[in-house]
């Protein structure tokens, strides 16, 4: 990350993905499942799911929904991910797309 002043504050210019920035292992596949679970939460609020109604429609259960609430995602896969999207209604296209830099103050 680059460091520089701006108005007296120290600001880092840091990577497109937080995880990469934190260190940690399979970063990539980290910032995918996050994009993911904030689709399926966006969509949540959207149909005004509670975690119940929305773990019905997905196939999953209650308990699962209540982790993605808090963005604990280690025993799921991208697939089954998709897979909850797919089943609130979406339809998954892969897309390229050219990064983004983030601001970390």
């Amino acid at each position: 990350m680059k460091t520089k002043i701006i108005n007296g504050v120290e600001v880092m210019t840091g990577n497109n993905n937080i995880y990469v920035d934190l260190g940690l292992k399979n970063a990539e596949k980290l910032k995918i499942k996050t994009g993911l679970i904030i689709k399926i939460i966006k969509a949540m609020h959207t149909k005004e799911l509670t975690q119940d109604q929305a773990a019905k429609r997905m196939g999953i259960s209650q308990p699962k929904v209540s982790e993605m609430m808090i963005v604990n995602f280690t025993n799921v896969s991208k697939s089954k991910f998709m897979d909850c999207l797919t089943k609130m209604g979406f339809d998954i296209e892969n897309q390229v797309l050219p990064l983004k830099r983030w601001l970390v103050i």
